[in-house]
């Protein structure tokens, strides 16, 4: 008997190809992803390399985003398949077979489905898993040697996975068979809707959502909230896309139907009453396209730039080839620097380098509380992250040399003043002392910056000497220690170093003169602990952390781009076949009631733009309404080139712009091909 049912769904299948063929290639394709990704942060090799730990972080994060979508997009496959089929169904029943007799073909179906899903998907991951670990080192730099190998534990999590989803897929087909009555069966493929109603309120709502996401995204300036806001501009525009779409279109779409000039037209009336008739089930779908395209371009373009855009990540976070930071529990005077200076320049002569160029200096950065002209210094952890500012006081040679820049004379009991907002006063208090401000200027933000880091300010106070510098670290570290779990406070000495050489040996270099800091540290230069902590950098291992971090977020961007790609194009197919059906009957009458092919195809040609484009350039809008809030957290991630992002924003869209063009030309032929091959 199970020979029957084995062979009644083999038949099933085939003979309702134009479902099951997708839903296989798509299942394939979601579990080749899933085993590549999963195998790879796996391989332990990863490990062993420069940037590996990062990379296994971005590569397991892959796996759980596109382990969640596989299920989205396999459950969403199966219920449309099951909904096509629900005549079928019903004709097994009235013919006599009972409900579990059907169950029983179903599951031989699931059961082949989940084979041919499984073994082909793991078959062509397999294979093409060493492809893709050497496309994951090539964009992340890494020149290790790459061997051919299965991974067993993702064989087995990829296994676990879809056998779960098929498993549950199975239980969803018994509950809509035993649910149903076979005349609800019968009808079930065929079940249309009326005509929605306008609702004024969704419309409304949907359009708030929109203004109040594309207004956070225009207005915030303040980095620290980007980070807050991005997931609610998200969700607006989600739930504003929902609505409009849902709403919005039928608003729309009935104000083109009052409209008699442009209504009666044989492709305008056609296209808008059939699009009205059944808005509600196309909005959801539409909608869901129209997020799916804007996350596809999104990840894609911002990924890419920040590969494309190392380089510029790199300049900005650097100043020299070798960067020193020592952090101080007192001012360094002339001697002490040359002291310091003398080491570092005895390693990179040791090391066989020449100082192109050399900078330094001296600051106290601290917490702010800024009210009036009285500046108070205080502990994060005491106030808000709404009023917190960043004050940063030094000499006026170490900041005209910082900043490249000159400044008035600045005498003892004065100071300048460069700050967002602007300061505005003429006498400024920092804790407790009186300065006459002899200069102020507004902060002038890098263009790339964005906005400001702080939302309390951010401010250079900028004195005479050492001395003075050291009279008010004094006095901050008095007030520091007088709070209880108040962090020690220190001064920073930065210094800058340009040398010649390869890159090879500039990490050389760098690596002597963190030996050689490393001693001193140990030994003090004045007295033992005088030096609270040190950090020293290399440009071109900065460089080869920025490639590895952002090749591996280019690569998962890639991944997860194609993934929500699967999920458009699946839902357009599957879309147009709907569509197509539910098609095929009104316009076989318009056929018959005088209507004549020329007709039919422009109304359906209309039709399937007005359905197909919508949802793309919707999607273009959002992200241009995101641009200024996107290049706000890539300069977060110290992407500053504006310029580039837009570029790679735009080559994106493009890209994506003719891919989707092409499933719209191969879909469409589909849903000609239902409605009646008029072509």
């Amino acid at each position: 008997m199970n020979k029957v049912y084995r062979k009644l769904a083999f038949t099933n299948m085939k003979n309702n190809s134009q479902f099951y063929l997708p839903y296989l290639l798509m299942g394939g394709l979601s579990v080749m992803m899933f085993y590549s990704m999963v195998a790879m942060w796996e391989n332990e090799s990863l490990a062993n390399v420069r940037g590996g730990a990062d990379l296994k972080m971005i590569l397991g994060m892959g796996s759980f985003v596109i382990g969640i979508f596989v299920c989205v997009l396999l459950f969403y496959a199966n219920s449309f398949i099951m909904k096509r089929r629900k005549r079928e169904l019903g004709v097994y029943n009235i013919l006599g077979m009972e409900k579990r007799h059907i169950a029983k073909i179903l599951f031989w179906e699931n059961l082949f489905t989940l084979f041919l899903a499984v073994a082909g998907g793991l078959a062509v991951g397999i294979i093409f898993n060493k492809f893709f670990m050497m496309f994951l080192y090539r964009i992340t730099g890494l020149s290790e040697s790459i061997s051919f190998y299965v991974s067993q534990k993702g064989c087995l999590q990829t296994m676990l996975l879809f056998t779960v989803i098929y498993l549950l897929a199975l239980c969803y087909n018994f509950m809509q068979v035993k649910l149903a009555n076979p005349i609800e069966l019968l009808r079930g493929g065929n079940a249309g809707e009326r005509e929605p109603k306008t609702k004024l309120f969704l419309a409304l709502f949907g359009g708030v959502c929109l203004a109040a996401a594309y207004y956070i995204a225009f207005t915030t300036e303040n980095i620290m909230q980007v980070l807050t806001l991005f997931l609610l501009a998200v969700l607006l525009v989600i739930f504003g896309t929902y609505a409009l779409f849902t709403a919005g279109s039928i608003a729309l779409l009935k104000s083109l139907r009052r409209n008699k000039k442009y209504y009666y037209r044989t492709k305008h009336f056609t296209a808008v009453s059939g699009l009205l008739y059944r808005m509600k089930q196309n909005a959801a779908g539409l909608a869901s396209i129209c997020i799916l395209s804007t996350m596809v371009l999104v990840m894609v373009s911002t990924t890419v730039s920040l590969y494309m855009g190392v380089r510029d990540e790199v300049e900005s976070q650097y100043d020299g080839d070798a960067e020193i930071e020592l952090y101080l529990n007192h001012v360094p005077d002339k001697d002490y620097r040359e002291t310091i200076l003398s080491e570092i320049k005895k390693s990179v002569k040791d090391s066989g380098r020449y100082i192109e160029d050399m900078e330094e200096n001296v600051s106290m950065e601290v917490i702010m509380v800024r009210s009036g002209d009285v500046i108070e210094t205080v502990e994060m952890f005491e106030i808000g992250m709404e009023n917190f500012g960043v004050l940063s006081v030094l000499t006026k040679d170490d900041y005209e040399e910082r900043e490249n820049t000159t400044l008035s004379d600045i005498k003892k009991g004065q100071a300048a003043i460069i700050a967002d907002p602007e300061y505005t006063n003429d006498t400024v208090s920092l804790l407790g002392r009186e300065f006459e401000v002899t200069e102020s200027r507004k902060i002038n933000y890098d263009d790339a910056m964005f906005g400001k880091i702080a939302e309390g300010g951010e401010m250079c106070f900028v004195v005479s000497d050492e001395e003075t510098l050291e009279d008010i670290f004094s006095e901050r570290k008095a007030l520091a220690g007088n709070r209880q779990n108040a962090p020690e406070s220190h001064v920073g000495y930065h210094i800058a170093l340009s040398f010649d050489g390869t890159k090879e040996e500039k990490i050389a270099c760098t690596k002597e003169i963190r030996e050689r800091i490393m001693g001193i540290v140990e030994t003090g230069i004045r007295k033992p602990n005088d030096i609270e902590g040190y950090t020293v950098r290399s440009k071109q291992e900065g460089y080869d952390d920025y490639i590895s971090l952002n090749g591996g977020l280019l690569f998962l961007g890639l991944f997860l781009g194609l993934m929500f790609s699967m999920v458009t194009v699946l839902i357009i197919y599957y879309k147009q076949i709907s569509e197509g059906y539910e098609d095929k009957e009104r316009f076989a009458i318009m056929e018959k009631v005088g209507m004549g092919d020329r007709e039919v195809k422009d109304a359906i040609k209309s039709q399937v733009r007005i359905v197909f484009f919508l949802p793309l350039v919707t999607a273009a809008i959002h992200l241009a309404a995101a641009f200024p809030m996107l290049r706000r957290i890539l300069a977060m991630l110290n992407l500053y080139n504006s310029s580039l992002f837009a570029l790679c924003l735009l080559g994106t869209l493009l890209v994506f712009g003719v891919i989707y063009f092409a499933v719209f030309k191969v879909t469409s032929r589909t849903y000609y091909k239902i409605v009646g091959e008029q072509f």
